[in-house]
């Protein structure tokens, strides 16, 4: 029989820091992963070099059923100890847009510092090692806590005081997500919100898309928005046409807050005056629309824009010295203000986190631990679910060293 005080299941970036915290604390850790590779998400992260974290960072940048839930975690341990983690262990790093923080080398020298620290605090890790069933127990083996669990593991069976969930949700299926954080969570009767992909490309009708399907691999920065009124959202950040609909930054960030049958609001012309530029050029050029448009948004664009002018009930495909009022003012509007309606997402095969998880009514926000008595939930299984930008690695960090601290605060 082997006998712990944390075990935390999930090699990932919470799970692994949580692991390395807890045993630097004096705990006896052990990690369970059914992968023989730890945290992958790190891995291919950010073009391979991982977007950590982020300078910048807040409870306004995260989103759930009670976003403020992040605050506590988030202002115990901040951007500016991790980046003090960062610089210890002589890691290179860059600030590469809007506070975003990037290895210069690779993401693999962040897995090597969190592996470094779960050593220095003697963790113990099996993988491959699958979870079979966690037994909640009525007294303690250790005497120290008033909880105790058994888990049947691919290993044998294992005693501990305190169980951390850091198993992630179910984006990209590829490297091994999984539902089990959320199984457990069902299994001892803790609320969930109904997951879904988060930060993924938005798709669109076939037929409705096909005449911009061409424009693929084209990327420009955008105002994108969806929702109304209390639950508007907006980016300005740069879209990417694909051959299915839309990606890029902008279209990530969104959506986090699109809701299936409802329309996102793009202004593909940011900070111009489409209408002012037109009304200017009917005066003094003799140039078609195309070739106008072009000055202000790439030509690819520009020449699909006004091809579509037939669908839409105008006329541009003409000089715009030619055109009516009513069709350049259309034009503007058209281009400023586009509405359209995603019919899904590219799903989590291509979502980069998902929403949704395990209800935060149910868990601490200072020690993560929820109802179910020395039961933890860490990371991505949370319904905490930041921007993209490094907000999430960011909650990794928190939540896992705030539940760190949380146990040993408990056992010790």
């Amino acid at each position: 029989m082997h006998s712990f005080d944390v075990v935390v299941i999930g090699a990932g970036a919470a799970g692994l820091f949580c692991a390395g915290v807890a045993g630097q604390l004096g705990l006896k850790v052990l990690v369970l992963d059914h992968s023989e590779k730890v945290a992958e998400k790190i891995r291919i992260s950010g073009g391979g070099r991982s977007n950590f974290t982020n300078m910048d960072v807040s409870a306004a940048n995260f989103l759930g059923e009670n976003p403020r839930f992040a605050k506590s975690a988030l202002s115990r341990y901040t951007p500016n100890d991790f980046i003090a983690l960062i610089k210890k262990h002589g890691i290179a790093f860059h600030e590469k847009h809007k506070g975003q923080l990037f290895c210069d080398r690779s993401a693999e020298d962040l897995i090597a510092m969190l592996l470094a620290e779960c050593a220095a605090g003697g963790v113990e890790r099996w993988q491959p090692c699958g979870v079979r069933f966690i037994r909640f127990l009525a007294s303690s083996p250790h005497g120290k806590s008033a909880s105790s669990y058994e888990i049947d593991s691919d290993r044998g069976t294992i005693h501990c005081a305190t169980v951390v969930i850091a198993t992630g949700g179910l984006s990209i299926p590829k490297i091994g997500a999984t539902d089990f954080g959320y199984r457990i969570a069902k299994q001892f009767a803790l609320p969930l919100i109904p997951p879904r992909p988060a930060l993924v490309p938005l798709t669109f009708d076939e037929a409705a898309w096909a005449p911009f399907a061409d424009l693929s691999g084209l990327s420009l920065p955008v105002d994108i928005a969806t929702g109304s009124k209390k639950t508007s959202m907006a980016f300005r950040e740069d879209l990417l046409f694909t051959h299915r609909g839309l990606s890029g930054p902008g279209v990530l960030q969104i959506s986090s807050y699109w809701a299936e049958g409802t329309p996102i609001r793009l202004n593909l012309a940011p900070g111009t005056p489409v209408a002012q530029h037109l009304a200017d050029a009917k005066t003094q050029s003799r140039k078609r629309i195309a070739n106008e448009l072009a000055g202000i948004v790439p030509a690819r664009l520009a020449d699909t824009w006004v091809a579509q002018g037939s669908v839409w009930g105008h006329d541009w495909q003409r000089p715009v010295n030619e055109a009516s009022d009513k069709a350049l003012t259309a034009l503007a509007d058209r281009l400023s203000r586009w509405e359209i309606t995603p019919t899904g997402t590219e799903g989590y095969r291509k979502a980069e986190v998902t929403s949704g998880g395990v209800d935060t009514k149910a868990l601490s926000s200072q020690t993560m631990e929820s109802r179910q008595p020395g039961l933890y939930f860490v990371g991505e299984v949370v319904d905490v679910t930041g921007w993209l930008g490094g907000y999430n690695f960011q909650w990794a960090w928190s939540s896992g060293f705030a539940c760190a601290h949380g146990i040993a605060g408990r056992l010790m």
